[in-house]
């Protein structure tokens, strides 16, 4: 970096590379030994498999004149890790480069005294790799003197081996220690054999079983069936939206992938698996990347550099991290929880519930400005949805305005107009109070609701839609759930000063779904409770649509071989479909019931989301299935459920413990599973045989129940964050038994979940 006469301030880290909002002169930090951070940047050309080294400028103070990284420097006070590197690139090398072309491949900590001990280094380091398809023109290089001297390619291997045998012309790096990653990472890419990538797509895909999912249309009017195909057509702008939330680069990376899947086998596979997880990490396999950067979308980038005679320009893979980054694309990819929240303590009320609210994007001014902001605001700022997504949510909403139009249902009339304005205006109250008051025969569920993508905080809500046609007698007969709503809360496992007096019964809707899209990927959900904003929570309560036939898809291809296999033979006959279906409904119920706007022990108002954070969803899903089976003994002691579905709903509950620890325990469902079987097996309420078959201890289990549904539902009403991880980490893991169950399943090859076809939805485009 060039020195200027006042000396560069870094931020000071905590030992675990977090900021601490302190930050300290370049000097002081190295004398004190201070944790800060560096950007390393390396070039590499696919093509012929070299990185490009850059030769240290002889007046340099440390290394004058050896050969390095392509590119490096330290992060100064209030930049970002990306934009460090992105100038550093310009700086040192003349090349300019967007966002996506960087690949964030691991974190390094490098420490190490020198200069009698005066020099102290703590330094994280963002390592990042730029793919381009062939090497750089060195002449294409804009170098600058006082840093770089010259620059090379030199292929991977021999590299390698010159830092093994510390050859005096290169910087040293340890190859055999993290940094050896670097090495490791790249060459494992590009040894791939195509025939085992292929075999292990195909094996991947297996886990899902393919259904066609039906629904009659007979009872629409004509003007239903027409608004309904409008609503198809908003509904599918929901994945265009969806595939933008999870990562920046998704959408180009979606074309691309389907541009090339007829290509080939191995390209059909990898377009296959992909459309089913809508990203390139699998959630199936706690969210591992199935594809790397060599397999993304190639970019032609002519002013990357300066014009070189008879050379097009740079071309390079728009990269994607292996790591599934936990803020998704709702925040900066460098930016890290105490900088959001040393930025919002600055933000006026308003300001922050909107940083932190469910409809907008935290995004960088430093982004958009090639100049530095000044450095008395913040670099953060963030954008309404109704902004960021304008392009798809102004067609949405007119469709949805002409669907509203064409109805005969004034409720569906009244939700269609009401979503159509909130897409534009970024208030979605009243189309969520209009969704929970919908009594028309098409359901339609659509806009943002679940923030399962947003891991950093669980704040931002996803892009959903599920279009469906009302099945009227099973609606009829889940009535009874939401008419006991405040029975069961008044008679919840829970401190009395905890429950609330005022829970407002959720409808309950029982669909058949003819189309979904959006948040949607990997396992389909069979039931939601909406909204999940608190406010219209605590004013008007939740709605519940259940997905009929999509349980009955799962119960009969998944749960069924599931309790064959994992459930002790005497057991057998009580795993049934109106068992299983009744939890879900009740699961449902639930998430309206125990502790959402709270009070903390100073005597401040807030909620278990805002409190628990990242922990909520894991923890909500868990108490939802918990007090779910707690509430089904209640209603059947009070003798408004059958008797006979006592035994019948724990051993079935059981088997889907099975079915949804198989998600993954990255997965908020998954990790809530895990978290009930292993409090409910430690209690003995369910037992393993020696023939590795599970039943369930019928005088065993009401008890494990009701105790575990006592301390999720105190610890959301404490809003106790530490106890929320104590036990998450305690239980969310895979057991022996638990491990004994899934290897069972991977032997008989039984499907993780399906994936739901719409002929429906091509007979009725067909028809317009």
């Amino acid at each position: 970096m060039s020195n200027t006469t006042q000396e560069e301030h870094f931020d000071v880290l905590t030992k675990v590379g977090d900021k601490t909002g302190v930050s300290k002169p370049r000097g002081a930090v190295h004398k004190d030994g201070d944790y800060h951070r560096a950007v390393h940047v390396w070039i590499f050309a696919e093509s012929t498999q070299e990185l490009l080294l850059q030769q240290r400028a002889v007046c340099k103070d440390s290394w004058p004149g050896l050969w390095d990284i392509s590119s490096a420097g330290h992060i100064s006070a209030g930049d970002a890790s990306l934009i460090t590197a992105r100038r550093e690139l310009q700086e040192e090398l003349g090349l300019t480069l967007p966002t996506d072309a960087f690949e964030l491949l691991f974190v390094f900590l490098q420490q190490s005294v020198t200069n009698s001990g005066n020099f102290i280094n703590n330094e994280f380091d963002d390592v990042y790799l730029v793919t381009t398809v062939a090497p750089i023109p060195l002449e294409a290089f804009t170098l600058q003197e006082s840093e770089v001297s010259a620059v090379k390619y030199i292929s991977i291997e021999e590299y390698k081996q010159a830092l093994v045998k510390e050859d005096p012309q290169y910087v040293p790096l340890s190859v055999d220690g993290e940094y050896g990653q670097l090495f490791d990472i790249i060459t494992k890419r590009y040894q791939c054999n195509v025939e085992a990538r292929s075999l292990d797509l195909q094996k991947k895909l297996n886990r899902y079983a393919p259904i066609s999912l039906s629904a009659e249309l007979t009872g629409l009017t004509e003007g239903d069936k027409e608004a309904l195909v409008l609503i198809i057509h908003a509904a599918r702008m929901m994945d265009d939206i969806f595939h933008q939330q999870v990562w920046c680069s998704n959408p180009s990376l979606r074309e691309w992938l389907k541009g090339r899947s007829p290509m080939s086998q191995f390209d059909k596979l990898k377009w296959l698996y992909y459309s089913i997880n809508k990203s390139p990490w699998s959630s199936l396999d706690e969210n591992e990347a199935f594809l790397a950067t060599a397999d993304s979308a190639i970019k032609l980038l002519p002013e990357a550099t300066k014009p070189i005679a008879g050379w097009k320009g740079l071309e390079y893979k728009a990269a994607f991290p292996m790591q599934k980054p936990p803020g998704a694309n709702f925040y900066p990819p460098d930016m890290d929880k105490m900088e959001f929240e040393l930025w919002t303590k600055g933000l006026s009320g308003d300001e922050k519930q909107d940083a932190s609210g469910f409809f907008s994007v935290i995004r960088r001014h430093s982004d958009s400005h090639s100049n530095n902001i000044d450095s008395s605001t913040s670099d953060l700022y963030s954008i309404p949805y109704s902004q960021e997504y304008s392009a798809f949510l102004a067609k949405a909403a007119e469709l949805l305005h002409k669907a509203g139009d064409l109805t005969s249902s004034p409720s569906l009339k009244k939700l269609l107009h009401s979503k159509a304005d909130a897409f534009l205006s970024n208030d979605y109250y009243d189309s969520d109070i209009a969704w929970i008051e919908l009594d028309s025969k098409v359901d339609v569920t659509i806009g943002p609701y679940e923030t399962y993508e947003d891991v950093l905080f669980g704040y931002k809500a996803t892009f959903e839609a599920f279009v469906g046609v009302r099945d009227d007698k099973a609606t009829a007969q889940v009535k009874l759930f939401g008419d006991h709503l405040q029975v069961l809360e008044q008679n919840l496992p829970l401190d009395a000063v905890y429950k609330s007096s005022e829970v407002i019964s959720a409808p309950i809707r029982v669909v058949q779904l003819v189309y979904n899209s959006g948040d949607v990927k990997g396992p389909q959900t069979v039931a939601f409770n909406l909204p999940n904003d608190e406010r219209i929570v605590n004013d008007r309560g939740t709605s519940m649509v259940m997905l009929k036939n999509v349980s009955e898809a799962k119960f009969k291809l998944i749960l069924q071989p599931i309790a064959d296999v994992c459930v002790i033979k005497e057991q057998w006959e009580l795993v049934d479909f109106d068992s299983f279906f009744t939890h879900t409904i009740c699961h449902e119920c639930c998430h309206g019931i125990g502790p959402h706007t709270i009070t903390l022990p100073n005597d401040q108002k807030s909620t278990v989301r805002l409190e628990l954070q990242e922990l909520h969803s894991a923890l909500e899903e868990a108490k939802a299935d918990i007090v779910g089976l707690w509430a089904l003994k209640f209603l059947i002691d009070k003798g408004l459920l059958p008797e006979s579905l006592v035994k019948s709903m724990y051993v079935s509950f059981l088997a889907g413990c099975f079915r949804s620890v198989r998600f993954g325990l990255e997965e908020a469902h998954g990790k809530g599973q895990a978290l009930q079987f292993n409090w409910l097996f430690e209690k003995g309420a369910f037992v393993l045989h020696p023939d590795e078959t599970f039943s369930v201890d019928f005088d065993k289990i009401e008890d494990a129940v009701e105790s575990l549904s006592r301390v999720i539902l105190t610890t959301q009403a404490k809003g106790d964050k530490d106890a929320a991880q104590e036990l998450l980490a305690k239980y969310c893991v895979m057991t022996k038994p638990l491990q004994v169950a899934l290897e069972k399943l991977e032997m008989v090859q039984v499907p993780v979940d399906i994936t739901p076809e719409f002929p429906i939805v091509d007979q009725l485009l067909q028809k317009k």
